[in-house]
């Protein structure tokens, strides 16, 4: 076990912290949430920087990263949904959470034929993810009152939502060949 390895099981270990935070009756429960989710973003980035830096790579964190954030990530749509319970969050919510599942299921099935590489993480996602991440930390620090901050995390939302259509549809054309009937003769 290594210190990135360790930060991405940290990023898992939050997440009942995160909810629990998350309701608590008290007006800075919001932004308790919001720093327990910001801290597992920059955990996020820097378990990928420390492995890469250190040469610390191992399957398991191959593995465990992503599940990590696509938990948090899912987690904290699910709590925000639940709470502002309108069409500005649900939709790019439902939209991310999609996505997640179709890539994450097309990464799959594309390792398994053995293309992987044609559907590897590109910048193009790295940006999908800033927007969410700066989205969702706005979103869980505020209440679900419209305010400025609100449609600012809002409008980063619709970003993100835009960014991941974008992406998955890069990822779906380059698997087409792999999916399309005349591959498959």
């Amino acid at each position: 076990m290594n210190i990135p390895n360790l930060l991405t099981v940290l990023r898992v270990l939050l997440i009942p912290f995160f909810i629990l935070l998350f309701y608590l009756p008290f007006h800075w429960s919001y932004l308790a949430a919001s720093a327990v989710f910001t801290v597992a973003a920059i955990t996020d980035w820097l378990d990928g920087y420390l492995a890469r830096r250190l040469q610390q790579s191992t399957p398991f964190g191959a593995f465990l990263d992503p599940v990590a954030d696509k938990l948090m990530v899912a987690v904290a749509l699910v709590l925000l949904v639940g709470e502002h319970a309108n069409l500005w969050l649900t939709l790019p919510a439902a939209i991310i959470i999609g996505r997640e599942i179709v890539v994450s299921a097309l990464r799959e099935w594309m390792a398994e034929l053995g293309a992987r590489a044609q559907v590897a993480v590109s910048n193009l996602g790295k940006w999908k993810t800033a927007a969410q991440m700066v989205a969702l930390v706005i979103l869980l620090a505020n209440p679900p009152a419209l305010t400025v901050w609100v449609g600012l995390g809002y409008a980063l939302l619709l970003v993100a939502a835009a960014l991941t259509l974008w992406s998955m549809t890069n990822y779906l054309m380059a698997a087409w060949p792999h999916l399309s009937p005349s591959e498959n003769k």
